[in-house]
């Protein structure tokens, strides 16, 4: 699947807080989210850009599908 090229920070924050993400701070313009699991905090930065270059939207993408066990796919098809 290609990486979406016109995705930008709010769009994929949005997406990241129907999967529990919630936003923690924020300093110049990278935004950190993170998500506490059983035990564990996942901690995510989003540089607040438009559009976030597809290496670094490709980067979050698999990171966060790593930490919830989902498909990269599956968040592509939402964004």
């Amino acid at each position: 699947m290609r990486v979406p090229r016109d995705v930008n920070a709010e769009d994929l924050i949005k997406l990241l807080e129907r999967y529990g993400y919630v936003v923690t701070r924020q300093k110049g313009s990278h935004i950190r989210l993170s998500k506490t699991f059983d035990e564990a905090e996942h901690a995510i930065t989003i540089p607040n850009h438009q559009p976030i270059k597809i290496g670094t939207l490709s980067s979050i993408i698999k990171d966060v599908a790593l930490a919830n066990r989902l498909e990269t796919t599956e968040l592509y098809n939402q964004l």
